[in-house]
């Protein structure tokens, strides 16, 4: 965004991530989004003309993220609607809202804006569109301030759980990811430098929901292998051998050998 032109202010409460926004050429500001006064009062400071809303309370480690999701319900939902209701008081023109790409139902295709989020899914994922719905509702109705909602895909890229050393490789790596069934559901994935474009670019867009995703949806049976062999594992098991898309149906692998471990 400095890049564009606009000055960037960054709310974080780390000190290190801090450090990360200052590197990175904004202006970093250290606070609370639970603490609703001080949102309110930084906001009426700094008056930007636009939010965007990234908040997260999430691992570096993906072992640890069931316990992480309680955390980062609230601060989405009870920390973000004090940045929210912080912008409506202070007049800001647009609101850009970070949403979720991979809880949608598509059906029996593929999802498009319209598709609804799975808010009847057993687990967490149930939970977690539940959460983005509530999201997703809340800018719905911000009338007059411009509100734009982006439905980002999975996160892949340097500093992501989705590139060498992040917390999927080191998972596949020790081989604790297994296919499950015949590995036919369909992910769709996001660059991270392609992410931060496509946010830059919602300064400008219409109200609306938007699918921020890589142009070739993809099936872990497509997928998995073809990280594996990028990062130099063997293949990730299928909880069901006979029905594990590695083999022919009787147990017998038909796709090359890997070699054991990581290189």
């Amino acid at each position: 965004m400095r890049a564009a032109g606009h000055g960037v202010w960054g709310l974080a409460h780390r000190s290190g991530s801090l450090e990360v926004i200052e590197r990175l050429g904004a202006y970093p500001v250290k606070g609370n989004a639970l603490d609703r006064s001080s949102i309110f009062e930084l906001v009426e400071q700094l008056r930007p003309e636009v939010v965007i809303d990234q908040l997260t309370s999430l691992p570096a480690n993906l072992a640890d993220l069931p316990a992480y999701l309680p955390a980062d319900r609230r601060l989405r939902l009870e920390g973000g609607g004090h940045l929210f209701d912080a912008a409506v008081k202070f007049q800001v023109w647009s609101y850009i809202q970070q949403l979720s790409g991979f809880y949608l139902d598509g059906g029996t295709g593929l999802a498009t804006e319209a598709a609804p989020l799975r808010v009847n899914a057993p687990g967490t994922i149930g939970e977690s569109a539940r959460m983005y719905a509530q999201l997703e509702a809340r800018i719905s109705g911000a009338a007059p301030m411009e509100t734009v909602g982006l439905r980002y895909g999975f996160f892949y890229g340097p500093g992501t759980w989705y590139w060498p050393g992040g917390a999927f490789s080191s998972h596949l790596a020790a081989g604790e990811i297994a296919m499950i069934g015949a590995g036919d559901s369909t992910f769709s994935f996001i660059h991270v430098d392609d992410a931060a474009q496509a946010t830059v670019a919602a300064l400008m867009a219409p109200a609306g929901l938007y699918n921020v995703v890589d142009s070739q949806p993809v099936r872990p049976v497509e997928w998995l292998p073809a990280y594996a062999d990028w990062i130099g594992c063997s293949l990730p098991p299928g909880l069901d051998e006979e029905n594990s898309p590695w083999t022919d149906g009787r147990g017998k692998r038909v796709l090359p050998e890997q070699p054991d471990g990581c290189g």
